[in-house]
């Protein structure tokens, strides 16, 4: 039986109006579309292939931050907070 794994997607839409999606855990797995659907086909596909290097490559295996089954949390989301600009900045 395979083991499903569960990465987390950080998926935002550019100025341009591109989806950009990344997965911080797999060192250089990012992709685009230009719709969501489309991102998201393609960052799955992104995975796919960075697994498979993995699987070649014990170097970038060790790079990965593989989920642990033990540890899961449930991911509520990520923020983009606007905060007045600091008087030093």
């Amino acid at each position: 039986m395979s083991q499903v794994l569960s990465f987390k997607v950080i998926m935002e839409q550019d100025e341009d109006g591109v989806f950009v999606a990344s997965v911080p855990a797999i060192p250089g797995c990012h992709t685009q579309g230009d719709t969501y659907e489309e991102a998201v086909n393609n960052i799955e596909e992104a995975i796919g292939v960075c697994l498979e290097e993995a699987r070649e490559n014990k170097d970038y295996k060790n790079q990965i931050v593989w989920p642990n089954q033990e540890s899961k949390s449930n991911f509520l989301g990520i923020l983009d907070m606007t905060v007045k600009t600091p008087s030093f900045a």
